[in-house]
């Protein structure tokens, strides 16, 4: 399967310049023969929407952008990063990613963890997503999370007690501090994080980061895919946008479950009794 990240720098409010960046980079995608192209966390509107959230809003069934996003990317898989209005509760509005495949809506996650602290205001615009599910694809079953909900062990524990083999981070997140390396000390966050959940869940982990600048805010690129046994498969430019595609073997998932039994031993009964003693305790 070859796998394409889009680091891009989307224009902040600007749909209809970032509609034609996205349909652009399909078109690159589509003759380097991609078979899954990933865009970062909210890519269609830019991230410190404040109050443009409401205005920004699309329905993925309806509206005029993804109608196009739909029928560029028939030949592929799409992660697209929006903004979406809650279809049942209007008013309601969620920092969402779709999972586009051959024209059709696989899937949607909505943004669980919100940071609200410092430059980050999500829980002032947005609605907190409830849910981390699996989904189907071609190359067997998958998961998304959006930037924060990545930094959450359980996160990736629930898509990997659901099944995966895949897990899809998508983020818009800045960079902070230098350390005498290349990119930004906080990158290593990131860069851990993803080894440390490749290697204990057995499954490919792939983030895409968006890049540039916005705001007063310089956002840290540094996107990755790390292989079932930890190892990076490739890691594009720090904060740069760049175009990284790397080949990647689904039948490596089943290769390191065999050698690693995490899978096979896990007890997802007892995570569930413990967590529901633990949420239910009576204050001490």
């Amino acid at each position: 399967m070859k796998i394409a990240l889009a680091q891009i720098a989307p224009v902040l409010g600007d749909i209809a310049r970032n509609l034609d960046l996205h349909l652009e980079t399909i078109e690159k995608a589509r003759k380097a023969k991609v078979d899954w192209l990933i865009f970062p966390e909210l890519s269609l509107t830019g991230y410190r929407l404040r109050d443009l959230a409401a205005e920004a809003a699309r329905d993925p069934r309806t509206s005029r952008e993804f109608k196009a996003l739909r029928a560029a990317g028939r030949t592929m898989s799409l992660v697209v990063g929006f903004v979406e209005e809650s279809p049942r509760e209007p008013g309601l509005f969620y920092n969402s990613a779709a999972f586009l495949h051959k024209g059709a809506i696989g899937h949607i996650h909505r943004k669980v963890f919100l940071p609200n602290s410092g430059m980050f205001e999500e829980l002032r615009f947005f609605a907190r997503g409830r849910s981390f599910r699996a989904f189907e694809t071609p190359w067997g079953r998958a998961g998304l999370l959006i930037c924060r909900d990545f930094l959450h062990l359980n996160a990736h524990y629930l898509l990997f007690a659901a099944g995966t083999g895949l897990t899809i981070a998508v983020s818009a997140a800045p960079g902070r501090g230098v350390e005498g390396r290349e990119g930004f000390a906080s990158s290593r966050l990131w860069e851990v994080t993803g080894e440390a959940a490749a290697r204990l869940t057995t499954s490919f982990i792939v983030y895409c980061n968006r890049a540039g600048f916005e705001d007063g805010a310089a956002f840290a690129g540094g996107s990755f895919i790390f292989d079932p046994f930890g190892n990076l498969v490739a890691r594009a430019a720090y904060v740069e946008p760049d175009f990284l595609t790397a080949e990647i073997d689904p039948a490596d998932i089943r290769r390191a479950r065999r050698a690693m039994t995490f899978k096979r031993d896990d007890r997802p009964e007892v995570t569930l009794a413990n967590l529901e003693r633990i949420v239910h305790r009576d204050e001490d």
